[in-house]
């Protein structure tokens, strides 16, 4: 008498991560997955990893979460998996101020920034 399992919210050739709280802005976090999305997770991180960008650490993390869901919990092959999906959200923004001249208040804005990596297993056609 116990739960019935979760269905899966991905294909069966699929798997993916998400990594929240990340602390940049969407649009630079944006830039970084467009480096990677479409590629093979050997080429994508080779690219990650000589990234200048601050930010590719941390989704060099995430694709590697990814990569390990994929063969650790639905028995893909590494060889075979490419980043078929790579997008990013806002998550919260901390309000920060400074004061300026004349008595007003400059807003500081530290955005967050979630993402979510989609790696599928493609034959050795693709």
């Amino acid at each position: 008498m116990g739960k019935d399992k979760n269905p899966r919210r991905v294909g069966e050739n699929e798997a993916f991560a998400k990594a929240k709280m990340l602390r940049t802005s969407p649009q630079k976090l944006n830039l970084v997955a467009a480096l990677i999305r479409g590629k093979k997770v050997d080429k994508a991180i080779a690219d990650l990893t000589f990234s200048k960008k601050r930010i590719s650490q941390d989704v060099l993390k995430c694709l590697q979460s990814a990569i390990a869901n994929a063969e650790n919990n639905h028995g893909l092959d590494v060889d075979e998996l490419v980043v078929s999906e790579a997008y990013c959200g806002k998550n919260l923004v901390m309000k920060r101020g400074r004061p300026r001249a004349r008595g007003r208040f400059g807003k500081i804005m530290k955005p967050f920034s979630e993402l979510t990596i989609k790696v599928k297993q493609v034959g050795e056609t693709a």
